[in-house]
């Protein structure tokens, strides 16, 4: 019997025809189908996408009215030396909290460093710890005066350096934000396949060559999420830069929103502000290009190998109890000894039971919207076919990098004059909070989702699901974990936020950062530091949450 063979000729295979090569497997694409949902889907995202603007809105109209004066000032050689200063700053701070969190999710996640479970939890405390606090405390214990000179004074140290300027700003910004990083990354470290490396090691290849070809691809995208996440941080924070008397770009802008009429050169430095949020944002996207990182095979993923430090347990130990002394344990002496202060000098502490449950109710609500909000953006992040759909996932996170001030104004101007029934109430507050905060949930539910084997999804559908029974049965189960940890974030980084909270709360409206300025503002330290600490220990519960899947068991 003779095959029949085809006389037309064969047609060449368009380059983007076959799904992406993994490890010599074809795998299948992530796609999000053009039906209703779909469009649906892409509808939400433009909503969320134009909510978050609104303050970007805000500036264009308030630069607008700056008139020649703002353009002169943003030509000027002093707008020259913020810019200078603040992209030294977001380059020193992400440097060096990404080198921070790369050693520390390496150290509790693969080797068998002593206490690791503990070095963990103590080690990502600085994430609930308010940035205006540290250098508030950090002032005070090695500033003039302070509390390290008093205590040195009688070995004839009559002058430390000065805390206060660059130094000052890179060390406190640096302390609180690598758990940004170190949070996505260990998640990564621990759902890479070992397999890959096995397979590199097995090859000839050295440690760093398996590494760098092996490991680093999968730790892309948890990388460039944390990184950018630190850098949006660094630009839009305002209380540490502020107490540490640096001039960047959020100093500048809330000085000359409180002391000048001309509020349109503020809003003219907000937009550079905006600019460099979009370029960073661009390089996020370069950083992590890719998409998905799941597991390719089929069957139980083994544990990884644990890496035996040998000689190197002492500097590994010196390293992780140095980053707890710094970021956990400066503050928490700081204000222990204010408290004890205070005590002595007989000042009463006023209740804190009603700012509390204010505290914890507005921060579980905008947890809430905001997690239910950055699952659809998400699916629209992971699973559009073409670069819209991405490109209006990432527009949301210019809220994180807007400082907080920029972002009350805006809304306190769109509610006054076009929405009188909101104003000061708290739907607009927890409408603040998911400006300033989505990028937290969606990038731990984006980091999630990639890793779902899109098979999974072909196999539910192939049985006879709809693509609604499919996300409800299969997809979020899955993606459970990363849900409700980015819930987690934005509810401990809510209960901190300071310019949000002051400007958008209802009157009479009391939370724990409230007491906490107006003590500060008094110069009342021990009254500072009865919320600050009340801060601390409620939002670590929110972190004990998040680590509860992961700590547990590795």
């Amino acid at each position: 019997m003779q095959i029949a063979r085809s006389t037309s000729p064969a047609r060449p295979i368009a380059p983007n025809a076959l799904p992406p090569l993994r490890g010599g497997i074809i795998l299948p694409r992530f796609r999000l189908p053009q039906t209703t949902g779909g469009m649906a889907l892409h509808l939400f995202g433009l909503i969320v996408a134009a909510a978050v603007l609104i303050p970007v809105g805000y500036l264009v109209f308030r630069a607008a009215s700056g008139g020649e004066a703002a353009i002169r000032y943003l030509f000027s050689g002093r707008v020259m030396a913020i810019i200078g200063n603040t992209v030294v700053l977001v380059g020193a701070v992400v440097g060096a909290a990404t080198v921070l969190a790369v050693l520390f999710a390496w150290l509790t996640t693969r080797t068998d460093v002593p206490f690791r479970r503990a070095w963990l939890i103590l080690g990502l405390l600085p994430l609930v710890i308010p940035s205006y606090i540290g250098a508030m405390t950090f002032a005070a214990a090695f500033g003039a005066k302070g509390y390290l000179q008093q205590m040195l004074l009688p070995l004839g140290v009559e002058r430390l350096p000065s805390i206060y300027g660059f130094f000052g700003a890179w060390l406190v910004i640096t302390l609180f934000t690598y758990p940004y990083v170190a949070l996505p990354l260990r998640a990564a470290l621990l759902n890479t396949d070992p397999a890959l490396e096995e397979s590199g090691r097995s090859m000839g290849l050295s440690a760093f060559a398996t590494f760098r070809r092996g490991t680093f691809p999968q730790l892309r995208p948890a990388l460039g999420v944390g990184m950018i996440l630190a850098a949006l941080y660094t630009l839009s924070d305002f209380g540490a830069v502020a107490i540490m008397q640096y001039d960047s770009f959020t100093r500048v802008i809330f000085v000359q929103y409180t002391s000048s009429f001309n509020r349109g050169i503020a809003a003219t430095l907000s937009l550079v502000l905006v600019v460099f949020a979009f370029g960073l944002i661009f390089l996020e996207r370069r950083i992590a290009s890719q998409k998905k990182n799941y597991r390719a095979g089929v069957g139980a993923c083994r544990k990884h190998r644990v890496v035996a430090l040998r000689g190197w347990k002492v500097p590994a130990l010196l390293f992780c109890g140095g980053l707890v002394c710094l970021g956990v344990g400066v503050p928490g002496m700081v204000l222990a000894a204010w408290l004890a202060e205070g005590a002595a000098a007989g000042v009463t502490l006023p209740l804190l039971d009603g700012a509390l449950l204010n505290t914890v109710t507005v921060s579980g609500a905008a947890a809430l919207v905001v997690g239910v909000v950055a699952l659809p953006m998400a699916l629209l992040a992971v699973r559009s076919n073409g670069r819209w759909g991405r490109w209006i996932v990432q527009i949301t996170f210019l809220g994180h990098g807007l400082p907080g001030l920029v972002i009350a104004l805006a809304l306190v101007f769109v509610a006054a004059n076009a929405l009188p029934a909101l104003y000061q109430t708290l739907p607009i507050l927890i409408f603040g909070y998911g400006v300033r905060f989505l990028p937290l949930s969606i990038g731990a539910t984006r980091s999630a989702l990639t890793q779902i084997n899109p098979r999974l999804g072909d196999a539910s559908r192939s049985l006879g699901l709809s693509a609604w029974q499919t996300t409800r049965r299969v997809t979020l189960p899955l993606m459970r974990a990363g849900v409700l940890g980015g819930m987690a974030l934005v509810f401990l980084n809510t209960m901190k936020e300071l310019p949000t909270t002051l400007m958008l709360s209802p009157t009479g409206f009391r939370t724990l950062t409230t007491h906490l300025w107006t003590a500060q503002t008094n110069g009342d330290w021990a009254l500072a530091a009865a919320p600050a600490l009340v801060i601390v220990a409620v939002s670590a519960l929110s972190l004990v949450f998040i680590l509860r899947d992961g700590a547990g068991n590795h």
